[in-house]
């Protein structure tokens, strides 16, 4: 029996350094477990710092964009109520171009007598208060007679063989004359082309 016992000091030594290989092994796997748990703390971290900083990001850039499409909003509607501002009358001052045309053309029937006939005198100063209030709201004639026919302000009606080279392509008369509206073409100049 006594081989199979063992020395008591035998048995403590044995015990202690059971006991320190059990501590120790659980103070590593404790302290293994901690990093374990503090390396997965900080992987959970850094993870949620970068889909916090993505998100940052897209929120940044959503709400750049959104400015962006707002201030250019903002730019579009102050440019059309300017442009509206420029062209809001022009339906009553396309309609009132017929009056201007038979002015004009009352005004070539009078001929020389002007001065004689009051009535004549009074007819040429409302046309001229008429077309210098139309001036006035932005409306200018369309230069046509003598100037190289233009697609962008002249209608050509006719072409005619030219009565001499220069005036090859150029407007030789005006049949109706033509009107812009602050720089827009409101009516083309209907003229005749020289070929």
């Amino acid at each position: 029996m006594a081989k199979h016992k063992k020395p008591p000091h035998d048995s403590a030594d044995n015990a202690d350094y059971t006991d320190e290989n059990l501590t120790g092994q659980s103070t590593i796997n404790d302290e293994s477990g901690r990093e374990t748990v503090h390396t997965k703390q900080e992987a959970d971290g850094d993870s949620q710092i970068v889909n916090l900083e993505h998100k940052v990001n897209e929120l940044n850039d959503k709400y750049l964009r959104l400015y962006s499409e707002f201030d250019n909003y903002r730019r579009r509607v102050s440019k059309e109520k300017l442009e509206i501002g420029k062209t809001a009358g022009e339906d009553i001052i396309s309609s009132l171009l017929p009056v201007m045309d038979d002015f004009d053309r009352a005004i070539v029937l009078f001929g020389d007598d002007i001065q004689t006939d009051p009535v004549k005198q009074g007819i040429i100063l409302i046309f001229n208060k008429f077309r210098t209030t139309l001036n006035q709201k932005g409306l200018s004639e369309i230069q046509a007679m003598g100037i190289d026919f233009d697609t962008d302000y002249h209608e050509a009606v006719a072409h005619i063989p030219a009565p001499e080279p220069e005036f090859k392509g150029k407007v030789i008369d005006v049949t109706q004359k033509g009107y812009l509206l602050n720089d827009k073409v409101i009516r083309f100049a209907k003229v005749v082309v020289g070929s």
